[in-house]
């Protein structure tokens, strides 16, 4: 148990974290960076139940010095945490460091949304047109429509719609399932897309489908990536011209904002959004503008109308 090598630990757990977790690349990208910046620290020859709680704080020191954002250092600690467990849980050490380690209290921002006017801007950008664009257009209908995570769009499949009922079977955080409406608007666009003869059609620069079951595909037919839907609506960003940085999870957070000022009732939204705790649906209390107005209007004795 004493003489495990600290080098060999760190690529076993890493291959657990994609055998066993199922941990997508950049995850575990990720957690080798952080592993890799902890070693780099420490004596070439030390073994792994010679890690002292002190070398980690002497780690935790450095990044602070060096500048690194809290939540940058608040990861890297929690990859050493859960590092070290599974090593405790390997019986390759009698004591983790880290049980003497706190971390740095994040801020919690709130998050961004976007009126229906810029979301309508924003959409659009695609040249629908071209069968890309076309996707692209479908792909931001759906986020608004749903209110969908990035990794729960990608990973629809067409029996995960019933384009009849405007309803989606979601695979959501620990592979938690749950139903969710769609607007016919929406289910209108992926039925159109379903169906659209250039998705089965090769062209120069593009494949036909070659993955039956997904509803987003790139250009060689195959499911599209986390990343690449990123890009194109950082690139229809540009275009539209907003100032403000949207993000697929920007769209997520208007929905559940315009949800909340037309009048729809926080547990209804923790459940469409698939939140564990009411307490992250709560937050969107603080992001309306219009709810706090009203609230304001309703409550204040002279701003009550004559």
């Amino acid at each position: 148990m004493n003489n495990k090598n600290l080098n060999q630990a760190s690529s076993e757990y890493l291959q657990m974290l994609q055998a066993v977790k199922d941990a997508s690349h950049h995850t575990l990208r990720n957690y080798e960076i952080d592993l890799e910046k902890f070693i780099a620290t420490l004596p070439t020859s030390i073994s792994l139940a010679e890690v002292t709680a002190r070398q980690v704080r002497n780690f935790l020191m450095e990044m602070t010095m060096d500048g690194l954002a809290k939540r940058t250092i608040h990861r890297r600690l929690s990859s050493l945490r859960s590092f070290f467990k599974y090593c405790l849980v390997q019986g390759w050490i009698k004591k983790s460091p880290m049980e003497e380690i706190g971390s740095p209290k994040l801020d919690k921002p709130l998050p961004k949304s976007v009126s229906y006017k810029e979301v309508e801007r924003l959409f659009a950008q695609p040249d629908i047109d071209e069968i890309l664009g076309f996707r692209d257009r479908v792909i931001l209908e759906l986020f608004y429509s749903s209110g969908l995570r990035l990794s729960e769009l990608i990973g629809l499949n067409r029996d995960d719609c019933d384009l009849h009922a405007c309803r989606l079977r979601i695979r959501g955080k620990g592979k938690k399932e749950r139903i969710v409406p769609m607007t016919k608007t929406a289910a209108k666009w992926i039925q159109d897309y379903l169906e659209h003869p250039l998705r089965f059609t090769d062209e120069k620069e593009r494949k036909a489908e070659r993955d039956p079951q997904a509803i987003f595909l790139n250009k060689w037919g195959g499911r599209l990536s986390e990343r690449s839907v990123e890009r194109l609506v950082k690139q229809y960003l540009q275009q539209s011209g907003l100032a403000e940085k949207i993000t697929p999870h920007t769209i997520r957070h208007s929905i559940a904002t315009h949800w909340l000022e037309n009048g729809m009732d926080l547990k209804t939204i923790q459940a469409l959004l698939g939140h564990s705790n009411l307490s992250t649906t709560t937050i969107y209390t603080k992001v309306s503008t219009k709810l706090k107005r009203e609230v304001y209007e309703k409550a204040h004795p002279r701003a009550k109308k004559r």
